[in-house]
């Protein structure tokens, strides 16, 4: 099993805390196991809109360690052809989103989010959701 981590998670699990959440608890696991996979879209997500150079620098270390999951072309396709199944049945999403659901179907994984807006797409998608060890959306 992988775990194709969405920006989401990422971002729980980055922020400053007292406490880690059980999400970046769940992330922490997932890493530790080798089963976090990520693509160069979410990676763009979470060095975005930081201003300070240091701390993208950091970051951008950091994310060095996880290789991104080549998306190819049929991936773009795919992903055009989930927007608009979910067009037609009344579900709207973002471009990154389908293309997560795109390359996780391609490869076998499961999507590791708190964006609910994938509870919908499940219900149309052949996608897979991963569920934490605590509580998960899936």
């Amino acid at each position: 099993m992988s775990v194709l981590v969405d920006t989401s998670i990422w971002s729980l699990a980055l922020r400053r805390k007292t406490a880690p959440s059980f999400q970046e608890e769940t992330l922490t696991n997932l890493i530790s196991d080798g089963l976090v996979k990520i693509i160069g879209p979410i990676r763009q997500e979470l060095l975005s809109g930081i201003p300070d150079r240091a701390q993208f620098e950091a970051l951008r270390s950091h994310l060095s360690y996880f290789p991104d999951t080549p998306i190819s072309t049929p991936d773009y396709e795919l992903a055009a052809d989930y927007f608009n199944t979910c067009r037609k049945n009344g579900v709207q999403g973002s471009h990154i989103d389908f293309l997560i659901c795109a390359v996780a179907v391609a490869n076998g994984f499961q999507i590791y989010t708190t964006d609910k807006d994938f509870l919908n797409f499940r219900n149309i998608l052949p996608i897979r959701l991963f569920k934490d060890n605590y509580r998960g959306i899936g």
